[in-house]
């Protein structure tokens, strides 16, 4: 009916389908107001126009939390009220945010504000929210903001890339005296874990090695809220590995994607789909995994723990809630998270309590993990010593997989975690899997740009006029546009190098320039 702002640039084929994933695409006999997510491949290229200080951010906040740069994630505030005044008797309507930071919290916060004003005074509202929402400051990871709209004061802290993961943000809000007293979201985008996995609390760690490998999964819920959910608390469990996979936190039969992921002439895609329409449950019978869930309703005891059943189980419509798969895991359960979780419900935790003990078992999880992987990529630098200032720098060693295992009897993941089980087998899976390739190209880039960062450094110690003695025209112009070029670079990538050596590498090249003859010269200042 309406995008706002005006000027926004939506496809066609982009504005069909945030109709589509903005609706409950199965009959519910709900009322009332629901909030869901979903995420969207952006079609017709990339519009750069609007993105220019991606770079800088996607620098500075964790992996977790970049901007993407191919995908749309939308969040949805739907009503649906008895109104006998339209054609169907409902009155059913959406208000969509669209955004490329999976700020679930902010942004859904933003919509409860927003939404039921907006049913009520229409397009003067969204005109005033947007005039509010330009002033404020762009995210600036580590920054606390204050985000003034509807009277409303929205607290948030943006998560930074040096934070220590596991640390409570809360602790690190400065109170100032704002008057009226502001809304503060202890988290921009976590989600309460404990409530979103509750029926699967015993069933976590299998659900992690799934994430972790990059499995296909289906999640079959009874509502797109449930749906997203689920799909966003699952991609988030690997944290701070990122999840690279693709996935989709609510997904209709009316996807541009939908022939490309039911098609069963090719194996089922790397990703995490979110469904609430039975049908799936035929087009989506040969996928790998298919994990069935009913409503979530938050009691006082653990509730009902689905089972994990076979495939061959699946029967239609009738489904019932389990994790159809023939899946074994690598690791043993762990029997301690699981009594820890109960009796924090017999003695009346609160959810947020219950949440934060799951994401810490899950990040000691993943850090168990990861820890042996990075010591060894570490050991593939090269020896700072070979590093010397008139050669390009040493290669970094191949990441050979063989070496990396033999690594792990002395060094592997028995040193931080107790979970007994077939480490090395859950290795070799992740090795095939895309988190293993955006992990591996991730410290692969860094420890690229710590290379040249250092070779700039021993540039800079060196003796420029003692090489020079001995040097043809030829040999010190080539020197000149070699470190002129690695100058460039330096800026252009942002490399980890101080201000001052980049200042003295140019004065260098100065130097240089101004000992050579002057028509030399000339010609190496316009070049």
């Amino acid at each position: 009916q309406l995008v706002y702002p005006y000027d926004f640039r939506l496809t066609e084929k982009e504005k069909t389908s945030i109709c589509y994933l903005s609706f409950p695409d199965s009959y519910s006999g709900g009322l009332g107001d629901t909030q869901f997510s979903f995420r969207l491949r952006q079609s017709g290229g990339q519009r750069t126009a609007h993105y220019e200080d991606d770079g800088e951010y996607n620098r500075e906040a964790p992996l977790t939390l970049q901007r993407e740069s191919a995908h749309y994630f939308g969040y949805v505030y739907f009503r649906q009220v008895k109104d006998s005044s339209m054609k169907r008797g409902y009155f059913q309507k959406s208000l969509v945010l669209v955004s490329r930071l999976p700020y679930v919290n902010l942004f859904q916060s933003l919509l409860q504000l927003i939404a039921p004003e907006y049913f009520d005074k229409l397009e003067p509202c969204l005109e005033a929210v947007c005039n509010e929402i330009d002033q404020w400051p762009p995210p600036v990871p580590g920054q606390t903001l204050n985000l003034p709209v509807m009277g409303v004061v929205i607290q948030v802290r943006i998560p930074s890339r040096v934070d220590k993961p596991g640390s409570s943000p809360v602790k690190q809000f400065n109170q100032e005296n704002l008057l009226p007293a502001p809304l503060v979201l202890p988290s921009i985008h976590e989600l309460d874990l404990f409530r979103c996995f509750q029926p699967v609390l015993i069933h976590i760690q299998m659900l992690w090695e799934l994430m972790l490998l990059g499995e296909p999964v289906v999640v079959m819920a009874p509502s797109p809220t449930v749906s997203s959910e689920m799909v966003l608390a699952l991609t988030s469990c690997l944290a701070p590995l990122r999840y690279c996979c693709d996935y989709r936190p609510y997904f209709t039969i009316h996807d541009s994607e939908f022939k490309e992921y039911t098609t069963r002439t090719q194996a089922p895609p790397n990703i995490v789909v979110g469904v609430t329409n039975p049908f799936f449950i035929k087009t989506l019978q040969h996928w790998p995994h298919i994990l069935r869930v009913g409503e979530l309703r938050m009691s006082g005891d653990l509730p009902k723990q689905v089972k994990v059943k076979k495939l061959a189980k699946l029967k239609t419509l009738d489904t019932k809630p389990g994790i159809y798969t023939s899946y074994k895991t690598f690791l043993h359960k762990d029997k301690t998270l699981i009594k820890r979780l109960l009796k924090g419900i017999q003695r009346k935790r609160p959810s947020e309590v219950q949440s934060a003990l799951l994401r810490r078992h899950l990040l000691e999880l993943t850090q168990s993990f990861i820890i042996p992987l990075e010591h060894y990529i570490a050991s593939l630098m090269p020896l700072q010593r070979a590093i010397t200032p008139w050669k390009n720098p040493p290669q970094i060693r191949p990441f050979r997989q063989e070496d990396f295992l033999k690594t792990l009897e002395h060094a592997g993941p028995q040193l931080t975690c107790v979970l007994k089980g077939d480490w090395l087998g859950l290795y070799r899976r992740f090795f095939k899997s895309p988190n293993f390739d955006g992990w591996y190209r991730q410290r692969h880039k860094e420890m690229t740009q710590k290379l040249e960062a250092l070779h700039l450094e021993a540039i800079c110690e060196a003796n420029i006029v003692a090489w020079m003695k001995d040097k043809s025209e030829v040999e010190i112009v080539d020197l000149v546009l070699k470190l002129r070029e690695k100058l460039v670079r330096a800026r252009c990538q942002h490399l980890p190098v101080k201000e001052e050596t980049l200042q003295r590498v140019g004065l260098y090249i100065e130097t240089i320039i101004g000992s050579l003859p002057e028509d030399l010269q000339t010609v190496l200042h316009h070049h």
